[in-house]
């Protein structure tokens, strides 16, 4: 690329709205934004002016591994973005550079790496079990999201982060009004404070803890000096936000399995391929509305042909990359035979989610458990009758009126 050939004209700005979708629709205005280019520009509902967008696989694999492009440098910056709060907290991870940003994730790698999600893998299937099992005795018909696909997910990270059990419940409400933009940014963010004030105070109790958990993982590195205790909070809560976002991607997944009989046939005759499956699915899956946190650019830097300036900012559409079609033959189609499947549904680079591999244990454990206890499974509504969230920034059904 020469310098002929960067383009200097700026795009137009496209508004984007946050139109809550059902089912697993594909955003129409990211799908007329991947049209319209690699790189475009976009205007958001809140924060003030404009942003670039980039959607294309490869550009989003640069960007987001380029420490031309700061997470950090949004602190001092009000960026058009998707939801009222989401306002950046000094020291959060998720808006932290390395070497900083790498220094704290560190604290808590032990907890999910492989060894970390294996101990808490039998624990995770005895909860998954338990819960089946009052499903099966209470009998038709029941919503799947209030009795498995939102109470497993919560039961694990809460067991994994070393949140005792009577706590689990008010975890789950803070999280559902942090990952709203539909009750406002006052309400949000009076939710992250209360969580904020319980992880405080619970990794204080923890400073001379020798646990594997992630509160006392953080406990530990503070009592060491090595993180903050603000920076030690920060994490938690996103840890915490994050583990259960797997409840909405998990409705996203089995109101696919129990609207394509097809694809449950396959997984049940041949289950050595459910986790290549599970691959394929949270590829497809548009799991978030719009957008998720952005960057700044430090300098000027190129990106296919489109300078982006120093100062810019700039956000990455995981959903536009997992659906490249030079990486993903036939993208709209859902493949288990897919191979290879190098997707991007827990990101890339620094800020790649680290509870991606407990996400795909908690997938695999609930798709066995279903399919193989329960073989007569399926929707007690037409799929147009599944209520999905509105107002969330993770996609998701409401509830999943299911029979057996």
């Amino acid at each position: 690329m020469t310098e002929d050939t960067i383009t200097e004209a700026l795009p137009p700005v496209r508004n984007w709205p946050a139109v809550d979708l059902a089912g697993v629709v594909f955003d129409p205005v990211l799908t007329e934004l991947m049209r319209e280019g690699p790189v475009t520009r976009i205007r958001l509902h809140n924060g003030e002016g404009w942003a670039w967008l980039v959607t294309r696989y490869d550009d989003i694999r640069r960007v987001t591994n380029d420490p031309r492009f700061s997470r950090e440098a949004v602190m001092r910056r009000e960026v058009t973005r998707l939801a009222p709060h989401f306002i950046p907290d000094r020291g959060a991870v998720g808006f932290l550079d390395p070497p900083d940003h790498a220094r704290l994730r560190r604290t808590v790698a032990g907890a999910f790496t492989a060894r970390g999600v294996e101990r808490v893998r039998e624990r995770s299937r005895r909860m998954l079990d338990e819960l089946v099992d009052e499903l099966i005795q209470d009998g038709p018909p029941a919503d799947l999201t209030a009795t498995v696909l939102s109470p497993f997910p919560i039961a694990v990270i809460c067991e994994l982060m070393g949140v005792p059990a009577t706590d689990r419940q008010g975890m789950h409400t803070w999280t559902q009004l942090i990952l709203s933009s539909s009750h406002g940014a006052e309400v949000s963010e009076k939710a992250k404070g209360e969580m904020s004030a319980y992880f405080a105070k619970l990794i204080g109790e923890r400073r001379d803890a020798a646990g594997e958990d992630v509160t006392s993982l953080l406990g530990a590195a503070v009592g060491r000096g090595e993180v903050t205790p603000e920076e030690a909070v920060g994490l938690a809560v996103l840890l915490q936000i994050g583990g259960e976002a797997v409840t909405n991607n998990s409705g996203q997944l089995f109101y696919i399995l129990l609207t394509r009989p097809d694809l449950v046939e396959q997984l049940r005759a041949e289950p050595e391929i459910r986790p290549r499956a599970i691959d394929e699915l949270l590829r497809y899956i548009p799991h978030r509305n719009a957008v998720g946190l952005s960057r700044i650019a430090v300098e000027d830097v190129e990106i296919s042909g489109v300078r982006i300036r120093a100062g810019d900012a700039v956000y990455v559409s995981y959903l536009a990359a997992n659906r490249d079609p030079d990486v993903f033959p036939d993208p709209e189609t859902i493949d288990f035979s897919r191979s290879p499947n190098p997707h991007v549904a827990f990101g890339f680079g620094p800020h790649y989610c680290p509870g991606g591999m407990l996400a795909r244990l908690e997938s695999e454990l609930m798709v066995d458990a279903l399919l193989d206890r329960m073989p007569g499974l399926r929707l007690a509504v037409r799929p147009e009758q599944v209520p999905f969230r509105r107002g969330a920034l993770i996609r998701g059904p409401e509830t999943l009126p299911v029979t057996w």
